[in-house]
């Protein structure tokens, strides 16, 4: 790794454009090239089978793609800072990097946990940039490096297992809001919701299906708002409690997903709660869900304005009495 000195004296525009990623040596480039294709080589049934066949034929992991994206994009946020860092190699990569190693083994001999091969990928990396850049790096590209984690596919049984759960709540609540309405009964039992309407059971009952799990959801909206906090400037007690919430919104967005479509199935008209409709009222959850965040960051950013305003106003007041 090679640093980039930059003369503090010279004009902006000439700063700015010495921080450039073409600025870097052909040697830097060869040396990056080289890793990945060690990288790929070893790994590549976890990014291609695992990982990429997933995003391809999985519609619930259809936002893969995206996430490597983000990763350089955060990177490339970074440009100035990493270029201008003074790389010092930490030995401590090896270390990283050689348990990453012994615990591939151990899962290919002993273990036998097949998401684990593909989330050793990321120690691996952060070993690999310990190694060749040190601590400095590092500190400017762990994110973009965990970040690949939201692209890392969960086995079914465990996808299923937290599915389970998130239908049975939806069902349950959906059926309480339901039966709100006049002449309308809905119970709940598992994942089934039983509507009764003017006193005729409607055939067939609701199912809460897999894709009405809003696991879905879940996933993208997490990985994009980690993605938001982290482009925006916020305080980290900021940051902290965008991220806790988004699960509980993406939870509550698919609670009035399930809901709107018990309240069209039993008062429009059952083909309009299915197929291609069905997939529209899903789709229409993430921007939902993406203004109620911003609304909490919006109420957050200003929360304290006015103390602020008050506060500068005192030191104005004071200096004025000096």
């Amino acid at each position: 790794m090679t640093s980039f000195e930059v003369d503090s004296t010279q004009p902006v525009e000439e700063r700015t454009k010495a921080l450039n990623w073409t600025s870097m040596p052909v040697e830097i480039y060869v040396k990056i090239g080289v890793i990945a294709t060690l990288f790929v080589i070893f790994f590549y049934k976890q990014i291609y089978w695992t990982m990429i066949h997933r995003w391809m034929n999985d519609s619930s992991w259809s936002h893969g793609f995206l996430i490597p994206l983000f990763s350089l994009y955060f990177l490339n946020l970074k440009k100035d800072e990493i270029l201008a860092i003074k790389a010092k190699p930490n030995y401590f990569g090896w270390v990283l990097m050689t348990m990453s190693l012994v615990f591939y083994a151990l899962n290919v001999v002993q273990i036998k946990m097949g998401i684990l091969y593909s989330v050793l990928m990321i120690p691996m990396l952060l070993g690999i940039v310990l190694l060749v850049g040190g601590w400095k790096l590092i500190k400017h590209v762990w994110l973009p490096i965990i970040y690949i984690g939201f692209a890392i596919p969960i086995p079914d049984r465990i996808y299923k297992a937290i599915t389970i759960p998130m239908r049975i709540w939806a069902a349950k609540i959906a059926s309480g809001l339901l039966s709100l309405v006049s002449e309308l009964e809905a119970t709940s039992r598992g994942v089934i919701i039983d509507v009764v309407y003017r006193g005729t059971p409607l055939e067939p009952s609701l199912d809460v299906a897999e894709a009405c799990s809003g696991m879905r959801l879940l996933m993208a909206f997490v990985a994009l708002g980690v993605a938001m906090a982290w482009l925006h400037y916020r305080p980290w007690l900021h940051r902290v409690v965008l991220l806790s919430s988004t699960i509980p919104i993406a939870i509550f967005c698919n609670i009035i997903r399930v809901t709107v479509t018990g309240f069209i199935y039993v008062l429009i008209a059952p083909k309009y709660a299915q197929g291609i409709y069905h997939d529209i009222l899903g789709m229409s959850m993430l921007p939902l869900a993406f203004g109620l965040y911003g609304l909490l960051a919006w109420f957050m950013s200003n929360l304290f304005v006015e103390d602020k305003v008050i506060e500068e106003d005192i030191v104005v007041r004071n200096k004025g009495d000096k």
